[in-house]
């Protein structure tokens, strides 16, 4: 049996041993309790936004609707918890939208290199009609997108200086386990080398992998500026998480749960974007008094490098897509 097999069936089972999803209600005056599960600690902006998330439903709702969270992939990684949705055995999900692409293809265009100008324009798309119809694109497969998360710009770190593609030849990188993102890094010199976040640090430390790339804040709450001494910030791509529900859950709930939820939501994006920029800078401040050297290098010839992703890319379905995106003023 597969490796990747038998963990999923192993969380399934823990999933069905446990009742995720919906817990029993007993009688009209019963607790509801979504259960949540996510790859991030609890120091993650991220984490921080969906517990703010939480107590907003659960003070709105007067305690009849609960949402408990399971961080550090305590239920298992991305991936599973978005298949353990689909079955309906658990209630919502934290995932990057990297990996959200395996179940809804349009998704891949979020991890198009240089393709947002900055955070404004980035936002612009993800609160417009764009960023509607991907979150609502998983419909068929059982997922009812809830909201987008800021997830930042990513950029590499690594335990040598990268000041150019060429510095990526050869380097063994983590990503996400996402076409764009690994065609992105082969495009750049470099070999992709997927995994799950949980394993990450020991791999750096042992090895196992030369360099990873995400956001200041991810860096530094999992630590790895301890095994990484230079972050390059070339801002290649801008990933966001989705906060996914299943839709078999979303339909058991009463609409007055559902809007309670929803509005919940609404609100701790607001919450997000606040909490992300304070994040952000703090993150570097620390890392940065940790020893690790901080790069600014000059994007163009980045931006050159992966100019044959561009060129196949325009040419493909998600063209129309691109140049919809690139055209948001």
């Amino acid at each position: 049996m597969k490796k990747g097999l038998f963990l999923f069936i192993a969380v399934l089972l823990v999933i069905l041993a446990v009742g995720y999803g919906i817990s029993a209600k007993s009688g009209s005056g019963g607790v509801t309790v979504l259960k949540l599960a996510h790859s991030l600690n609890t120091e993650h902006p991220v984490h921080k936004t969906m517990e703010y998330m939480a107590e907003l439903v659960k003070e709105r709702s007067h305690g009849r609707l609960i949402i408990e969270i399971f961080p550090s992939e305590q239920l298992g990684t991305e991936k599973e918890c978005i298949e353990a949705l689909q079955l309906g055995y658990m209630g919502l999900t934290k995932i990057s939208a990297a990996v959200m692409e395996s179940f809804v293809p349009k998704m891949r265009v979020f991890d198009m290199p240089y393709l947002f100008r900055d955070s404004e324009h980035f936002w612009k798309v993800a609160a417009g009609p764009i960023g509607k119809e991907l979150l609502d694109a998983g419909a068929s497969k059982g997922l009812k997108g809830l909201c987008y998360y800021d997830a930042g710009a990513r950029s590499f770190y690594s335990k040598k200086e990268i000041d150019s593609p060429k510095d990526l030849e050869g380097m063994k990188i983590r990503v996400l386990k996402s076409i764009m993102l690994m065609e992105m890094v082969k495009t750049m010199g470099g070999s992709p080398t997927p995994m799950a976040w949980g394993e990450l640090y020991t791999s750096l430390e042992q090895g196992v992998v030369d360099a990873a790339e995400n956001n200041p804040p991810s860096f530094e709450t999992s630590r790895h500026y301890e095994v990484c001494k230079y972050y390059t910030l070339d801002e290649h791509v801008r990933v966001p998480d989705v906060l996914v529900i299943s839709n078999r859950v979303w339909n058991n709930l009463t609409p007055e749960f559902q809007r309670i939820l929803q509005e919940a939501v609404d609100e701790s994006v607001v919450y997000n974007r606040k909490l992300w920029t304070e994040a952000e800078q703090s993150s570097l401040e620390k890392v940065k008094a940790a020893g690790v050297k901080i790069i600014y290098p000059d994007k163009k010839p980045f931006k050159e490098k992966v100019q044959p992703m561009w060129d196949e890319y325009r040419n493909s379905e998600l063209g129309g897509l691109i140049d919809e995106i690139q055209g948001i003023e």
